[in-house]
């Protein structure tokens, strides 16, 4: 049979699953993702033409483009159904205007890849969106200017093959001063005293909170030997019982954020990590002789908001296998922040019906651990609140209070299945005092604790900040992590992001020069911006307008006054005995001679750590490649050890 219809995706891996669904008379082709965009060794951007861009076909991508037209010969029509956001949007756009500009090309749009998402999804085709493309071209434009006349910059005061972002670069700075708050923190030492109680043969444990009703404070050991002493052979009475019962509510299905900080809360899953999985669940999973099937919506979302029939399914699913106790009698809903793009759904499985265990023989280990999370995150979210019966007890010693707390469950509700703390439910139930009882001291027990500086941050804390402050979309916050380990501004040890040397440096130059657009709020108030011009409150033009001149005074003033950063260091050259200096290139930190161009001598700069291959002799070098930073040994190629982490010097630890 002649297929009259083409229908464009991304990846290969959708076109699969989507030609499955509409079968034959459509023939079903991936882009391979962006086939034109700016070009990638000029600006691209017409500034003084109303900051026109100026796109092209990709270096690499002609036999596709060739391929793609060569497959639109004798089709009625072309569908464009790449992904349902600005930059699937864009990307057809792309397609229609410089390929298919006199065939008939729509747009077609779902949120999940099933059957009947998709089938009404082509039964309504619509034109393409112009202010969702006038939003991503404003993005891109803004993203190119930023990156274009910055990163010039950096190879002039600090090494060549350097960049700068105008997301990426503002999150750089987030994680530089938490690193300099870390670096500057000075702990205080403080101490706590708890007491071991009894009542009957009930034994228990309260804190001291208050001396003389104000809030107690220990400052060292001799303080708190004070106080252990003055309490001894006290009476201990209590002096008030509250109980009360609390509510924990059901969390709201995931969105982009929320999923990549409890992926790798709960699944220890960085950000990237938990987007590629995702992106599968979401394109098509093969599931036996169904075929490959779209487990999940879409993945790059900000809404809560789950369809109608969706929540209608999953009420009649929890009804079904845990009883009304479980349903609540209205269907919970959530709120949706400012901006959200409301049209889009959480991610949820695309049918309640298929089980995590269900696929288990189908999935992949990391595909059925996200896939299972998901599941039951979109479950809890429309059970009933769990339910706490909570008891707090004062406890007056003298001028002294002590204070203790109990929690026990009294039904489970929505945490049958989804458990939020990543712990086992509280249970930690009080004995049954009275007001004005006397207890029995058994134990006093001091402790010495120091305050702590501020936690680096995470994929999940990272990402958190991220979406609080408003700095980038749900599609830019795993790029935005992966660029800056990639550059090496930071690295990522044991889960946790820390600066490196040159991402202070870089962080600090942009910061000094480039203090607007290093700012937290003014970037937050240009992403609002960018949104807005996709809403058709804002003109994209104005928007550009008002960055620019600004950003260009700013340009003018570094480029005449920046100077080149140079860190001379004890060592020689050994081939000119001029001093060797501490360079930045593509390839990490190493030593150039300081008679450069006339001497070119440079050299690796080694960690001291010896290379743990047997006889070797060499030591390690910092390196990076397009997969980010990793350590190589001195005598590569002879010796091809490598490592993500530094292992230890057994010679100095001997």
């Amino acid at each position: 049979m002649k297929k009259k219809n083409l229908v464009i995706v991304e990846s290969p891996t959708k076109a699969k699953t989507i030609a499955k669904i509409l079968g034959e008379g459509f023939s079903v082709v991936s882009s391979m993702g962006h086939i034109i965009d700016l070009p990638q060794k000029k600006l691209g951007v017409d500034i003084d033409n109303g900051f026109e861009p100026q796109f092209s076909v990709l270096a690499g991508r002609q036999k596709l483009v060739t391929l793609l037209k060569k497959e639109s010969v004798g089709k009625t029509c072309i569908y464009v159904a790449t992904d349902p956001d600005r930059e699937g949007e864009a990307i057809g756009w792309h397609l229609k205007d410089k390929l298919f500009k006199k065939k008939k090309v729509l747009r077609v749009v779902f949120h999940e890849i099933t059957p009947a998402a998709v089938s009404a999804a082509f039964k309504k085709p619509r034109n393409f969106d112009h202010k969702m493309i006038e939003a991503q071209f404003g993005r891109r434009v803004l993203d190119r200017i930023v990156g274009y006349f910055l990163s010039p910059l950096l190879w002039k005061k600090i090494g060549r093959g350097l960049s700068a972002g105008r997301v990426q670069s503002v999150a750089l700075r987030l994680v530089v001063e938490r690193e300099k708050q870390i670096q500057g923190f000075l702990p205080s030492e403080y101490w706590e005293i708890e007491a071991e109680l009894q009542r009957v043969d009930s034994k228990f444990l309260a804190k001291l909170e208050k001396i003389d009703g104000k809030k107690a404070e220990i400052r060292n050991k001799d303080e708190a030997d004070v106080i252990v002493k003055d309490l001894k052979n006290k009476t201990f009475r209590v002096l008030e019982v509250r109980k009360s019962e609390k509510k924990r509510y059901s969390p709201p299905p995931f969105i982009t954020s929320t999923l990549q900080q409890e992926a790798f809360n709960k699944l220890r899953f960085n950000a990237t990590k938990t987007m590629i999985v995702a992106q599968q669940l979401y394109e098509g999973i093969d599931i036996g002789q169904s075929g490959p099937v779209g487990l999940i919506t879409y993945m790059r979302t900000d809404s809560p908001r789950a369809a109608p029939e969706a929540i209608k399914e999953l009420r009649n699913y929890i009804n079904r296998k845990f009883g009304k106790a479980y349903l609540p009698e209205h269907p919970n809903t959530y709120k949706v922040r400012k901006l959200a793009q409301e049209a889009h759904e959480a991610i949820r499985p695309t049918s309640i019906e298929m089980s995590p265990q269900g696929l288990k023989g189908f999935l992949a280990p990391e595909q059925y651990r996200l896939y299972e999370l998901i599941f039951n995150r979109f479950l809890a979210s429309q059970m009933t609140p769990a339910l706490y019966r909570q008891t707090s007890v004062d406890i007056q010693v003298q001028n002294y209070q002590f204070s203790a707390s109990g929690s026990t469950l009294v039904f489970d509700g929505f945490s049958v299945v989804y458990n939020m703390n990543n712990k086992d439910p509280e249970k930690n139930e009080l004995p049954a005092l009275k007001e004005d009882e006397v207890l029995d001291l058994l134990n006093l027990i001091p402790s010495q604790h120091f305050t702590k500086p501020p936690s680096r941050y995470s994929d999940s804390s990272l990402v958190k900040v991220l979406e609080e402050e408003g700095i980038g979309r749900p599609s830019t916050y795993a790029p935005i992590i992966s660029t800056l380990i990639l550059r090496d501004y930071m690295r990522r040890v044991k889960g946790y992001f820390h600066a490196t040397e040159l991402g202070f440096k870089v962080c600090e130059l942009l910061v000094e020069y480039f203090p607007r657009v290093m700012d937290v709020k003014f970037t937050a108030n240009l992403e609002e911006k960018l949104d807005q011009i996709e809403e058709g409150q804002l003109n994209r033009l104005k928007v550009l307008q008002e960055f620019y001149k600004p950003f260009k005074q700013r340009l003018d003033f570094a480029q005449e006054h920046i100077k080149k950063e140079v860190l001379v260091t004890d060592e020689l050259c050994d081939k000119c005995g001029r001093p060797m200096i501490i360079k930045w290139g593509r390839k990490g930190k190493f030593l150039s001679c300081a008679g450069f161009p006339e001497c070119r001598n440079s050299k690796s700069i080694t960690t001291g750590v010896k290379c743990p291959q047997a006889d070797c002799g060499g030591e390690l070098i910092e390196r990076r490649s397009r997969r980010g930073f990793f350590y190589g040994c001195s005598n590569f190629p002879r010796c091809k050890f490598t490592s993500r982490d530094l292992p230890q010097d057994e010679s100095k630890s001997a």
